[in-house]
This record gives structure tokens, sequence and C-alpha cells, in this order.
């Protein structure tokens, strides 16, 4: 009798995530009252262009059992696949039809996982609770503890991202920018979540996150969520509705403008994680948009929680200080060797200089330097970086963009 209980689990399960369901629009029905409401604040510091926006990430694991409680390798994956994706350097970029191509963008934002609490001590981004709750809904509980879930990070500083077992529900879904301040973030099901472990086979390339985050950045669905209908950016052509699985290209409906028919291979469609692979440029100018002064998301322009050397230290109880001299590096973006040098009467002489990924992973340390530094970056993945030139208990610490 258990095995087939079990049987029937996992049949319904699979029937169910057989094709892509984002809950973001039912989310926006629902709480559409709570959209909106919360008051912008503007923190003074517009983008820049072409200035790549790192995007401070906490992941909320919940679990009822042990499946559910995902590796950090894992968690490091989805990483991976959404600076991929945001920059345009996913490996299958070079799917996109050739009609298609000129209009696909690098948007310049990337993700790290934040390496500041709210409290001001070092952490890894990873929150994991376990929860007497065996699935949620597109309802928010996973994000308040007292619901079973766990309490966001300020949403001003951190994108919170709650994976957790979804059921037979949508597979993901996002809050709208603007929208309530403990509800404000994207939820993931945890196995249509990275690109390792035990995934839905259609959604094992962790394109959900990417899918839902856009959303999170202000995109909507590229058909409109209407028939016939439009996302509002003119460079996404008209489409009659949402497309599944994998379709052929040309895929020409009553709706398209002209014969190269749906961009289903848009991160906005519905279609299966092996066969988006693009954000349009339009795309890209709205999801940056929403950093500008006064906009939603403007408050990321300041964030620091990805520098771990401004958290409070566990031993001393001391916020480390930046140091006022400065250093410089270059060329930046880099291929393969970066130059460094103190500027404003700072010394590199004797300091010690500490090079981590975007995840916050140590990468290599060099102690001891020199006056001027110049240092072989070739073996290291394309990405963000962050340097960081230490002097006792003070730090300074510089983005690097590796290519």
């Amino acid at each position: 009798m258990r095995l087939i209980f079990l049987f029937t689990l996992l049949v319904t399960t699979f029937f169910a995530h057989s094709q892509r369901n984002c809950g973001s629009s039912l989310y926006a029905s629902r709480f559409g009252n709570k959209i909106f409401n919360q008051q912008n604040m503007s923190y003074n510091r517009d983008t820049i262009r072409d200035e790549v926006i790192i995007i401070p990430v906490v992941v909320h694991v919940l679990y009822n059992n042990n499946a559910q409680n995902i590796s950090d390798a894992q968690i490091r994956s989805q990483l991976d696949v959404l600076n991929e994706d945001f920059r345009r350097m996913n490996a299958d970029a070079s799917n996109t039809p050739d009609a298609f191509k000129p209009k696909s963008a690098d948007t310049k934002i990337m993700f790290c996982l934040a390496q500041i609490n709210p409290a001001g001590a070092p952490a890894k981004g990873i929150v994991r609770k376990y929860t007497s709750n065996t699935m949620f809904d597109v309802n928010d509980a996973m994000k308040f503890s007292a619901a079973g879930g766990d309490n966001a990070w300020n949403s001003k500083k951190y994108l919170n991202i709650w994976v957790c077992n979804m059921g037979s529900n949508a597979i993901g879904y996002s809050s709208q920018p603007g929208g309530q301040a403990d509800r404000d973030g994207v939820v993931i099901q945890y196995t249509a979540f990275g690109r390792i472990g035990s995934l839905i086979p259609n959604f094992n390339r962790g394109r959900t996150a990417t899918h839902e985050i856009a959303h999170w950045l202000g995109l909507s669905h590229i058909w409109g969520d209407s028939e016939c209908g439009n996302d509002g950016i003119d460079d996404t052509p008209q489409q009659s509705n949402y497309n599944n699985n994998c379709p052929s290209f040309p895929s020409v409906s009553s709706c398209s403008p002209d014969s190269n028919g749906d961009m289903f291979m848009n991160f906005m469609d519905y279609t299966n994680d092996a066969c988006i692979n693009m954000f349009t440029n339009g795309q890209k100018t709205k999801m940056r948009g929403q950093f500008s002064i006064n906009g939603p998301r403007n408050s990321f322009m300041n964030s620091i929680v990805c520098d771990s050397s401004l958290a409070i230290s566990n031993d001393t109880v001391v916020v480390v200080k930046t140091v006022v001299p400065s250093f410089n590096i270059y060329p930046n973006p880099a291929i393969s060797e970066l130059n460094i040098e103190g500027t404003n009467g700072f010394d590199l002489k004797g300091k010690v200089l500490k090079l981590y990924s975007s995840s916050g992973i140590l990468q290599f340390t060099k102690s001891n330097l020199i006056s001027s530094e110049k240092i072989n970056i070739s073996q290291l993945h394309s990405g963000v970086y962050f340097l960081s030139i230490i002097s006792g208990r003070e730090s300074k610490v510089l983005k690097l963009i590796k290519q």
C-alpha cells in the first residue's frame, strides 16, 4: 500500500511539473492590494552606464525532510547560473536564432551570496530552517517564521530567495518591485533550484530563478498574460500565448509581427530550461531602471553586504573601517593580468591581498605586497570578484570584472 502511495505521489508531481508554471501573476492578483504600498527611498546614487550592478542574495532553505535541505553546492550552482544568464555568459547563448541575436543583451547585473547578516556579523548568505509544513502555496507563508517559514532579511539590502517544497503548485513566484517589504523576494521549488542535485528534468538548469528574479526586477511574461498580448517592451515580439516544451524556430502564430515568430527562447516565456537563453536590450533597460534614483531597487546601489571585510568581528565586536587612502586596479574589466597600485599616498608595501568570488569564496591570498603589483588572473572564470587590500584590521575593497 505504501508503494502505491509513493508511486501516485511521484506521478502527480511529475505531471504537475511537466510544464513551467510561474505563480507571479497569481500572486499579483492575490496580493494586489499589497503591491506598490512601500515608500520608494532614494539613496542619491544613480546607475552609471555599463556599471555592473551587484545584488546581494540570501537563500532561505526551508526543509521538512533531508531531500529538501539542499546542499551549499547546489545553491552556489544557482548563483553561477544567474551570473551567466544575466551577463549573457551562458554557454547556450549561441542557440539564440540569428534573427534575435542583435536584440540579445548582457544586462550587466550580477549576484553574490551576502557576506554580512542584518546584525552586521559575518554570514554566508544561506539560512537553513526546519519546517513542519510539508508544502507551501502561493500565499507567502514561507516568508514568515510564525507560519512555518523564515522572516525576510532587510529587503532594501538583500534579495531574499525562499527555497521550499511548493508541492503541485507553481515552481516559483516573485513579488513586484515596490511591494511590501516583509514579502519582497522570490520563491523557488527546491527541485528547480540550481543545476545539480535531484531536479525536475525540464527545469534542471536553474532558469526558474532566472525567470522569477527578472519578475522581481520588473519584467512581465513575454505574452503579457493575455491572448495576443505583449509585455510593454518594444523589442520582444507579440505572441498569442505562452510556449511550452521546446518549439522549433520559427514558431509563428496569427499574432506574430513577422516571419520570425515567437521569441520562445526568451527567459520570460514558459519553455523548458534547455530552450531559454536570452534577455533583450529592452528588458535590460527595464530591469536596470529599477535601480535608478527614485526607483524601487535604488537602495541596492549602496548595499555593501557582499564585502565580508566590513562585517563586525566575532571576537572584537569592532566594525572594520576602510582605509581612507585608496588603491587602483587596471585594466578593469581584465582578461589575464591585473595591475595594482596605491593612490593618494597609500602604499601597498607589506600589506595583504585577498581575492574573493562573488559568492564569497576566497580564490587566493598574497602577503607582503610590494609597492606595485601585477597578478595573473588568467585561471579565473569570467565573472565578478572582490579584491581586498588588508592592513591589520583595516581593509579597502574594489570590485573586479574578469572577462
